[in-house]
């Protein structure tokens, strides 16, 4: 059991950066594959990013690789997306999800989700 809040969201010019952080409370936060999703205005919600839980193994979508890290501190419960050289395409709320699922990590469906964060970038 584990609750999610996102922060961080924001405007931003095109080329900017933006971090977002998602803080994790309840049990056993180590314990959970974490991933970002982002959802834009008529659009179905998207993988973005995961994380394991373990060995800090990674995986992007192909349109933020090299611009987006994502990443957790376990110490603080909390997980990063590390947002670079965004573009307007980048517009989205963005959600941290959550799951003890090895199998939410592979096929990128998730139980534990927080409310969002939008990031806003203009042209």
């Amino acid at each position: 059991q584990v609750q999610l809040v996102e922060s961080g969201g924001g405007l931003v010019q095109a080329g900017g950066s933006l971090r977002l952080s998602c803080v994790a409370s309840g049990r056993s936060f180590n314990n959970y594959y974490m991933a970002w999703f982002r959802q834009a205005p008529g659009k179905e919600r998207e993988f973005v990013a995961a994380i394991t839980w373990s060995a800090g193994i990674t995986d992007y979508v192909d349109s933020v690789k090299g611009r987006f890290t994502i990443s957790r501190d376990n110490a603080k419960n909390t997980l990063y997306l590390q947002m670079n050289s965004l573009k307007p395409e980048d517009t989205a709320a963005y959600y941290c999800a959550a799951s003890l699922s090895l199998t939410s990590y592979y096929r990128k469906e998730y139980d534990v989700w927080g409310q969002g964060t939008q990031v806003t970038v203009s042209s």
